[in-house]
């Protein structure tokens, strides 16, 4: 049911400005499909440095999510969108035919502030889509603790006001769980949880484990899934996902 990948047992990637530590492996030769769980491929917490960050470099045929922690990122693309997102705001592009991108640090060198985001990659159950990016400020409706449905392509989720990815079997919770406080997420036959900050427990089917940051639970066949803050700073996202790529991208 549970399969824990501790903060430590990740990739660990580093260059003079990037921290790169990656829940599946994603810098070098590496069979991106082959490493997947349900349909989630990526899953990097990095951090960069102040007026540092990627220059532009192409995607196609992913749908790519980027979650910011501490500081803001600029995201400039050749479809001609060049903005800052900040704590709590989600970012969500659609690479498609094709879209050329890059990512700073918002913060300069003078101003010392380094950036940490949580990016993810899932595969579209569409290639050859329009390329497309939009951003999704949902710092507010965490502020209640009770998990918030912040991306979705499941049909019941159609017409909600939440980032439209291109998978009708993924969808993405985030939740900053107060202290003792059990907060409920949906089962399914593949979940993702990781723990972007603080510490949690986790109980699936009556299964329980303790989480730390940097920490992530890789559930299969969940039924109910309760989690508990256990930090005043807890925060976790949760891909509840129906599929594997072998029904997706066969």
């Amino acid at each position: 049911m549970i399969t824990v990948v501790p903060a430590a047992d990740r990739l660990h990637w580093a260059n003079e400005w990037l921290t790169s530590r990656q829940s599946f492996p994603g810098t070098g030769n590496y069979d991106l499909f082959g490493n997947a769980h349900g349909v989630l491929v990526m899953n990097n917490d990095d951090v960069v440095d102040p007026g540092e960050g990627l220059d532009a470099h192409h995607h196609q045929n992913m749908e790519i999510l980027t979650w910011v922690l501490d500081g803001a990122v600029t995201h400039r693309d050749s479809l001609g969108h060049e903005v800052t997102l900040g704590e709590g705001v989600l970012g969500r592009m659609t690479a498609g035919t094709g879209i050329t991108h890059s990512e700073r640090n918002a913060s300069s060198r003078a101003d010392r502030k380094a950036l940490r985001v949580i990016q993810m990659w899932v595969a579209p159950d569409t290639d050859g889509l329009p390329p497309s990016h939009s951003e999704h400020d949902v710092a507010a409706a965490l502020a209640t603790g009770e998990p918030v449905l912040v991306a979705s392509g499941r049909p019941e989720h159609a017409g909600l006001d939440v980032a439209h990815i291109h998978n009708e079997y993924a969808a993405l919770h985030i939740a900053k769980p107060v202290p003792a406080a059990a907060i409920s997420l949906p089962g399914a036959p593949y979940g993702h949880l990781f723990v972007a900050r603080g510490s949690v427990t986790v109980d699936v089917d009556g299964e329980t484990r303790e989480l730390s940051e940097g920490d992530a639970a890789r559930l299969t066949d969940a039924g109910g899934i309760v989690v508990r803050g256990t930090s005043d700073d807890a925060e976790i996202l949760y891909w509840e996902m129906h599929a594997t790529f072998d029904i997706v991208r066969p």
